[in-house]
């Protein structure tokens, strides 16, 4: 898996995550756990990963649909 994106916001996470599984890419959160122990000073960042073969078919829909940095 690599690393898609980094975010706090887990309503964005959860909307990427969703378009991805329509296009039939597997994707993963990653640091969610440590996210969420850290409580609200967003310290560490949640990471959307996908599989390495993925990863330009995925940057290619994040920024069709405006969600590219």
């Amino acid at each position: 898996m690599v690393e898609l994106l980094r975010t706090n916001d887990p309503v964005r996470l959860s909307f990427l995550q969703a378009v991805l599984t329509d296009a039939g890419i597997e994707s993963v959160v990653l640091d969610a756990f440590s996210a969420a122990v850290d409580g609200s000073i967003g310290a560490v960042q949640r990471r959307l990963a996908v599989l390495e073969e993925d990863l330009p078919a995925a940057q290619r829909l994040l920024k069709e649909i405006g969600e590219a940095w």
